[in-house]
């Protein structure tokens, strides 16, 4: 089993910064593309950031660019979210994915909630 647990979560105000945590098993595979999502109710889940456990390749959605960094950590077996100047509309429960590089199906953590109150 592929197993992802969230962790960071919290309410804050507007400006301020958050840092979520992945905890990874350490039988996900290594190439696996791992990354961050988050969804807001009544909304799709839509992509924040992904990486790859090298560090190379970093990619962001453009509503959190240069805002949020992705870090992923071998030797932990984590992935992090830093978050930060969080604005209201990043309100969302955020998930750890793992997904095979040649598969289109992800790998779900449980979530963490995040609020950002104005």
């Amino acid at each position: 089993q592929v197993q992802l647990v969230e962790s960071g979560g919290g309410l804050v105000q507007a400006g301020e910064s958050l840092r979520l945590s992945c905890a990874t098993s350490e039988r996900t595979s290594r190439t696996y593309i791992m990354g961050w999502f988050r969804q807001s109710p009544g909304k799709e889940r839509e992509f924040v950031a992904t990486i790859r456990w090298s560090g190379d390749n970093t990619r962001y959605a453009d509503s959190v660019k240069g805002r949020f960094t992705i870090s992923a950590d071998n030797a932990k077996n984590t992935v992090d979210l830093q978050m930060n100047n969080l604005k209201p509309e990043d309100t969302a429960v955020y998930y750890c994915a793992a997904r095979p590089r040649w598969e289109s199906q992800y790998y779900w953590g449980q979530g963490t909630q995040v609020t950002v109150s104005s």
